[in-house]
C-alpha cells in the first residue's frame, strides 16, 4: 500500500514521519511529480497535477473539516474523500465563539477602551435572555459550539440544512425555517461548509433579519459573507459588530476597511487550527479500516458539498 502526501504550503515530513510510524506496512512518501500512483493521499490544496496522476485512489484525505476547495478540482472518480471529523478543532471552535460572544455581551471592548485612557467605567449588567445565539451549520463543529455557549446560559438557537433534535437547544431545518431562526436571532454563529447554495448567505437580507444591534462571528468561510452588506449594516447601526475570522481573501489585504472598522475584530483564520498530531492518528486508523473494507465516518457527499 502506497501513500502519497500532498501539502501545499505545509511541511510534509512530520506527516509522513507520523503516517509511517503508525502504518509500518506502508509505503509513505511526500508526492513528487513522477512519483507512482498511490492508494491513498493525505493532502491540502494539491495542484491537479497531482490528482491527475492518481487514477487508483481509494481514499483521499483533507487535513481539515472544509473541502470546499477540494471539490473544485477534477478528482480521481472511485476515491473516497475524506475530512477530519473533529482530531481537536471542535475544542479550539467552542473556545474561540464563546470568547467572541462573551467578549460582546460583556462589552469588555468598551472596557478596554476605557482601561486604555485610565478611565474607570461602568456599564449595565445585560441580560442573556436578551442576547439568544443562533448557530448556522450543526456538525460536529456546531453542536460543540452550542453545548459550549449553553453552559453559559445562553438561549441557543441552531439551523442546519436538515432536521436535528438536539437537547437544550431549539432546532430549525431548511429553507422554510430559516426566517423564524434569524427573527429570533441577536447573534449569528456562522458554521456552515461553503457550498454554492450557501456562498453569499451571509447578505443583507439574512443580516437584516436579526434583531436591532445582531452581532455576527463567522468561523466558517470567507465566501459566505457579503462583505459590502455588512459594512453597510454596521454603519446603519442594525448590526453592533461583527468578529472575522475567515475572509474572501486570505491574507486579509492591509488596505481593506475590515482591518480599521471600529465595530469589527479581525482574526487571522485561527479559530480552529489542525493538530497534526491528533489528524495523523486519525487519518491512519481510517485508512486502516477502509484497507480492511469498514466504513469510516468523515466521506463527503460530493454533491452536498460536505
Amino acid at each position: 500500500m502506497r501513500i502519497a502526501v500532498c501539502l501545499t504550503d505545509n511541511k510534509p515530513a512530520p506527516w509522513v514521519e507520523g503516517l509511517q510510524r503508525l502504518l509500518p506496512r506502508a509505503t509513505v512518501a511526500a508526492w513528487e511529480p513522477g512519483a507512482p500512483p498511490a492508494d491513498h493521499a493525505v493532502v491540502w490544496a494539491p495542484p491537479q497535477a497531482f490528482l491527475d496522476a492518481q487514477p487508483q485512489l481509494r481514499g483521499l484525505f483533507n487535513i481539515g473539516a472544509g473541502v470546499d476547495a477540494l471539490l473544485k478540482l477534477r478528482l480521481p472518480p472511485d476515491a473516497l474523500v475524506v475530512r477530519l471529523d473533529d482530531a481537536g478543532m471542535s475544542v479550539q471552535m467552542a473556545e474561540f465563539v464563546c470568547h467572541a460572544v462573551i467578549r460582546h455581551f460583556r462589552e469588555l471592548d468598551a472596557y478596554g477602551q476605557d482601561s486604555a485612557q485610565g478611565r474607570w467605567g461602568f456599564r449595565r449588567p445585560r441580560s442573556r435572555s436578551d442576547f439568544p445565539v443562533g448557530v448556522m451549520g450543526l456538525g460536529v463543529l456546531g453542536q460543540r459550539v452550542a453545548r459550549s455557549l449553553g453552559a453559559f446560559e445562553f438561549p441557543v438557537r441552531g439551523w442546519s440544512r436538515t432536521r436535528r433534535e438536539l437537547p437544550g437547544m431549539e432546532c430549525f431545518a431548511g429553507a422554510e425555517q430559516f426566517d423564524a431562526f434569524l427573527a429570533g436571532t441577536r447573534v449569528l454563529v456562522n458554521l456552515l461548509p461553503l457550498t454554492p447554495e450557501t456562498e453569499n448567505i451571509l447578505d443583507r437580507e439574512t443580516l437584516g433579519r436579526l434583531l436591532p444591534g445582531g452581532y455576527l462571528v463567522n468561523v466558517a468561510r470567507g465566501a459566505h459573507l457579503v462583505e459590502e452588506d455588512l459594512l453597510a449594516l454596521l454603519d446603519a447601526g442594525h448590526l453592533a459588530g461583527a468578529a472575522l475570522d475567515v475572509f474572501r481573501t486570505e491574507p486579509l489585504p492591509s488596505d481593506h476597511p475590515f482591518w480599521r472598522h471600529p465595530k469589527i475584530t479581525v482574526t487571522p483564520h485561527t479559530s480552529a487550527r489542525t493538530l497534526r498530531d491528533e489528524s495523523v492518528a486519525q487519518i491512519a486508523r481510517k485508512i486502516e479500516a477502509l484497507e480492511r473494507g469498514e466504513s469510516i465516518a468523515g466521506v463527503v457527499d460530493r454533491v452536498r458539498g460536505y
